[in-house]
């Protein structure tokens, strides 16, 4: 299987402490410690349901207070532009209403690893950036900017050694088939977990980041993919990618 070689690059506010990657997890259905899945199929069939993607985490560090995060997901297609399927919330997007973000306690299903938020989450899609909104990206190239908060009484502490779950996107399959369907559900998908900034009251915010270097498909809880992703190798050095988001 071919791969494709990622050089993740990586906004540093300068407010963050940087922890190590190990705690940053991403997989379809649950969170990746209760069994979430590394790829998702879908027979392309119904316009009825939706995909679960969790974001989570296992802190190297403890917190007293978190009240909020921003994950990023990378997201890249296999063919040279990204299908109008995967055209979500921007003005004029095939399936602009199409993705969503929650806390937990919002899914049918919820997670198998602690609800970070409980009732007092709001969450939602800060931003997804494709070419026509940000020129520099490359066409099959995409990335989710999510946030989730609660009201600074309602922060919550975090310990090392527990599996949380921060964030859920939601992906409906609105617009599958039928009078104005949007081509490109079929298509294989990678996505990548790039970090996951946590904020907090008073004790400084914590960014944890996935390594620099990474495969497509690759490490379970770094990446998932959808319809079993085969990507082609893609030659960038993490100055080039970086240089994308500037």
């Amino acid at each position: 299987m071919k791969r494709l070689l990622l050089f993740i690059a990586a906004w540093l506010p300068l407010s963050a402490s940087i922890a190590s990657a190990g705690g940053i997890k991403l997989a379809w259905n649950d969170c990746l410690g209760a069994g979430g899945a590394s790829n998702r199929t879908f027979a392309c069939d119904t316009n009825v349901g939706s995909n679960d993607l969790y974001v989570s985490f296992d802190p190297p560090v403890e917190l007293p207070d978190v009240n909020g995060s921003n994950p990023i997901i990378d997201l890249f297609s296999t063919s040279s532009q990204l299908p109008a399927w995967w055209q979500f919330k921007n003005a004029g997007s095939c399936r602009q209403t199409a993705m969503s973000a929650a806390p937990v306690f919002d899914q049918t299903a919820p997670s198998g690893c602690v609800d970070l938020w409980g009732v007092n989450g709001l969450a939602g899609i800060a931003g997804y950036f494709v070419t026509a909104v940000l020129p520099s990206l490359e066409l099959n190239h995409a990335f989710i900017l999510r946030s989730v908060s609660v009201p600074q009484l309602s922060a919550v502490e975090v310990h090392p050694g527990t599996e949380y779950t921060v964030l859920v996107v939601r992906i409906s399959n609105a617009k599958t088939l039928g009078l104005g369907a949007c081509e490109g559900c079929h298509e294989q998908i990678c996505l990548a977990l790039r970090e996951v900034l946590l904020t907090t009251n008073s004790s400084g915010d914590l960014q944890m980041k996935n390594p620099l270097e990474l495969f497509c498909p690759g490490t379970p809880g770094a990446f998932v993919t959808w319809q079993g992703a085969d990507t082609p190798t893609v030659n960038r050095t993490w100055g080039q990618l970086k240089s994308l988001y500037r």
